[in-house]
């Protein structure tokens, strides 16, 4: 059987629907080209930021998030051990660290292979996910950074969780 050749016509860039659901919410966006959005988002602990990118060609929509976090030379290869002890625990996405830089970001990608369109909750559950999951473990790479803890004293100190008040 002879393979045939789809002509797909991606009528809706994925990054419009990023670019409306961060304009209701007041977010900061740039739109840096037709395949490329950046987002501003205030967390919890310090700004999150997000870049979100269509790869027409490969079909498919790719987000990394960074945080306002370098990760110091001596400090590395104990960031290295934490991510993946988180990454054994994730569904969706993964940490990763830029050696050379030292900089720490989550990363998702999303296929949309066949002419598949995403949809305007799924761009939305993709951002809260991201933003929920970076969130969650901002904590533990502060143990391992600033604190001096091994990967696993982070992990164990971040899954403590506090009751009544003070």
């Amino acid at each position: 059987m002879a393979a045939v050749a789809l002509q797909q016509d991606f009528s809706t860039n994925p990054l419009d629907l990023v670019e409306d659901i961060a304009g209701t919410r007041d977010w900061i966006v740039e739109r840096a080209t037709q395949d490329e959005v950046n987002l501003v988002i205030a967390g919890s602990w310090c700004d999150l930021h997000l870049s979100l990118n269509w790869h027409e060609e490969m079909e498919g929509l790719h987000l990394a998030c960074t945080f306002d976090l370098k990760v110091p030379r001596a400090r590395r290869e104990e960031v290295c051990r934490v991510i993946s002890m988180i990454n054994e625990q994730l569904f969706y996405g993964h940490f990763d660290l830029w050696r050379t830089e030292g900089i720490l970001l989550f990363r998702h990608s999303t296929l949309l292979a066949g002419g598949a369109s995403v949809t305007p909750e799924q761009c939305d559950g993709l951002l809260a996910m991201a933003l929920k999951t970076s969130e969650k473990f901002y904590p533990v790479f502060q143990f391992v950074i600033w604190a001096g803890k091994t990967a696993e004293e982070a992990m164990q100190a971040s899954m403590l969780e506090t009751e009544g008040e003070a």
